[in-house]
């Protein structure tokens, strides 16, 4: 047998493999993890926390992006694991619509969170406008509009088509005129990801060095290390999640391309690592709680304070 054919039906089969079985399984996990996590996230913001402050707005927001796409990937299982789409061309469209939108508000709301922690150690007594709850509200809703927006011309890509019997919700880069969708993948990936990432990075940057600046003048770092610690991981943690899907996200939709003549095994191989990527990219709804609830020891504090005054009223 031609070695080439060989190697390009191995492909196909992990490509149907991971479509199959793969997505349906790790969405799942991220499914009910990140949805009891944000969850109670949520209902602790709500019930435990009195005083909201700047940086509280933009997790509650966080949270609630990351609970409105998690309620989609029931959706995006029952689809991979029998490979027929049942709910409709409309509902595949707002699917793969929030899909990317948790993405994009996670990625500004994270961003914001790193402005507002380098504002609070910078003004620690909140004089600085950003940290004032009114405008948090407005840059939260400014988030949520700009998005939306930026995010529009994903509908005129979104392609679900019908085959034996049944309708297909394909994935953003595998649908639409891959010329005219490159352009604006491209462009999504510049304004989306690469520019909130860069501000992100530089506000986390100035952070590690203000801490290791105050480290200096301490007689010992030790207070010091958890914050300076946990930035180090937000930085590598959420530049490892998002970096490959984008990457790959635009590889796929090049390798569509009329101009750019790919075998179909160097297609089926392409998008093989795309489909590796996605569920990395969208770990971001699981992590986002359990990092985050690291991150604030008054709020931890509330929370466990409340559940043990619940757990006492039961016994009583």
């Amino acid at each position: 047998m031609d070695k080439n054919l060989t190697t390009c039906e191995k492909w196909l089969g992990v490509e149907a493999i991971l479509e199959k079985d793969f997505l349906p399984t790790i969405y799942s996990i991220e499914f009910v993890i990140g949805i009891l996590g944000n969850i109670a996230v949520v209902l602790g913001y709500v019930f435990c926390l009195r005083n909201w402050k700047s940086g509280n707005i933009y997790l509650f927001n966080l949270s609630l992006s990351d609970l409105a796409f998690l309620c989609t990937l029931p959706m995006l299982v029952r689809w991979y694991a029998n490979g027929k789409w049942t709910y409709g061309n409309i509902l595949c469209m707002s699917n793969r619509y929030f899909l990317h939108a948790n993405l994009y508000t996670s990625i500004l709301f994270l961003t914001f969170i790193s402005i507002d922690w380098y504002l609070l150690m910078k003004y620690p007594f909140r004089e600085h406008f950003l940290q004032k709850k009114e405008v948090s509200i407005l840059i939260s809703v400014a988030i949520w509009i700009w998005v939306t927006l930026e995010l529009l011309p994903i509908l005129l890509f979104i392609e679900p088509t019908t085959v034996n019997n049944g309708t297909t919700c394909n994935d953003y880069a595998s649908s639409g005129d891959p010329k005219y969708n490159l352009i604006y993948s491209v462009c999504l990936t510049g304004l989306g990801f690469l520019l909130p990432l860069f501000v992100m990075c530089f506000f986390y940057l100035k952070i590690a060095l203000f801490l290791k600046e105050r480290s200096r003048q301490l007689t010992t770092a030790l207070p010091l290390e958890k914050p300076l610690n946990l930035v180090i991981m937000a930085v590598v943690i959420f530049s490892v999640i998002f970096t490959p899907y984008h990457i790959m996200r635009n590889v796929r939709i090049a390798s569509r391309l009329e101009v750019w003549k790919q075998s179909e095994c160097s297609q089926v191989a392409i998008n093989t690592f795309y489909i590796l990527t996605r569920p990395l990219a969208f770990l971001n709804s699981v992590i986002n709680p359990l990092f985050y609830f690291l991150m604030g020891d008054h709020f931890r504090d509330m929370m466990v304070s409340q559940v043990r005054v619940f757990f006492k009223a039961i016994r009583r």
